[in-house]
């Protein structure tokens, strides 16, 4: 992939951008046998791939620059702005709507925020696309002062972006570098954004999380529902469950699901789905996935788990080694904490892994992993 900030040395995100691709997926998958190194694999999938640009169903740019010009990207150390409106992992339905929000915030007088003075109002623009052609924009304001400004101005956006169907301000005051705030104050009739993976309707909501590689994710949850499909189980768990993804592929008529998301914006995306697919021995409840699990006294046939990068931690690896489901089926995006995991489920065996790699050009990917109670079958 050729990218002329990288080679200016301006955004150096894509700290692999120079190593051929196949390179990269080669040492992605030495990384994650090393990780493994000392836990018997029955069965290694090959790795997943994706397209190598274009990618990208999510935009998060810091707004910098003036009111007349404003910067969509990031701000370098030295302070200096840098335009990623052109950065080759988006989509080309990015630049249209980049190039009308410039004016925009003219027109919205969203002054950018300025860190080393601590004015201005407009910190983050946040885009969202789904692969049914919908996008989403949020707004990241220091406070809601402009906000009568912003509603009056957008009638003029909408009529020249009809893709934005969803939109929404988000207020963030404090003086850090955090993308989003606990705020959202919706400027649309329409709250969530319409995705579909592999005949599963999903729903992206502005505070929920939703994977960035809609095409290698859609990949991940259709092999995660064969290899449950191929499992002698009719109850599971699906903690840390976003907005449903995982549970929604893997579960049948017959399925008893419970799906645990400590966001509630997540948990109202994934109830509309289940509502939708008329799915009647389906729930999901806006808990802590660990304190939710550690509660009960009894665990289902199967565990699915797709924790944040630190892992599913000990409590919870302590509470399933006692507990004894006969499958754990884990999602990760940082293979060390999940190897780390593993390693503290004694009882359990690797029956198969995966790696799909869902960021191209970093050290980072995805890895499915099947663990089966010893003695058990897969």
């Amino acid at each position: 992939m050729h990218c002329a900030l990288y080679e200016a040395g301006r955004c150096r995100s894509c700290q692999w951008l120079e190593k051929p691709y196949s390179h990269q997926v080669s040492d992605k998958q030495a990384r994650l046998q090393q990780l493994l190194a000392a836990m018997p694999v029955a069965e290694w999938c090959p790795p997943v791939t994706g397209a190598q640009q274009g990618f990208r169903n999510k935009a998060k740019m810091v707004v910098s620059g003036s009111v007349e010009r404003p910067v969509f990207g990031m701000v370098a150390r030295d302070g200096e702005p840098v335009d990623l409106a052109d950065c080759p992992l988006y989509p080309a339905s990015f630049a249209p709507v980049f190039a009308v929000l410039r004016p925009f915030i003219a027109r919205a007088g969203l002054t950018p925020y300025n860190v080393a003075r601590r004015r201005g109002e407009l910190k983050f623009l946040l885009l969202t696309e789904s692969t049914q052609g919908g996008m989403m924009l949020r707004f990241v304001l220091r406070s809601t002062t402009k906000l009568a400004q912003l509603r009056a101005a957008l009638p003029w956006l909408q009529q020249q972006l009809p893709q934005l169907q969803v939109i929404s301000a988000n207020i963030q005051p404090v003086h850090m570098a955090i993308l989003e705030g606990e705020e959202e104050i919706a400027l649309t009739s329409r709250q969530a954004l319409e995705e579909n993976f592999n005949q599963v309707p999903l729903w992206i909501r502005p505070q929920s999380f939703f994977q960035t590689n809609p095409q290698v994710a859609a990949v991940l949850y259709a092999t995660a529902r064969r290899w449950v499909a191929a499992l002698p189980v009719s109850s599971m768990w699906d903690l840390f469950c976003g907005v449903g993804g995982f549970g929604l592929h893997c579960a049948t008529p017959e399925m008893q699901l419970t799906g645990i998301e400590i966001s509630a914006e997540a948990i109202a995306c994934a109830r509309q789905s289940a509502q939708q697919l008329g799915l009647e021995k389906v729930s999901f409840a806006a808990l802590d996935s660990t304190r939710f699990a550690t509660s009960r006294d009894a665990v289902p046939q199967l565990v699915l788990v797709n924790p944040p990068r630190r892992g599913i931690g000990a409590a919870l690896c302590d509470y399933l080694s006692r507990m004894a489901p006969a499958y754990i089926l884990y999602s990760s995006c940082n293979p060390d904490s999940m190897a780390q995991d593993i390693a503290r489920l004694a009882d359990y065996r690797i029956s198969r892994v995966q790696l799909f790699d869902m960021f191209p050009h970093t050290a980072h990917f995805e890895v499915l992993t099947l663990l089966t109670r010893q003695g058990g079958t897969a």
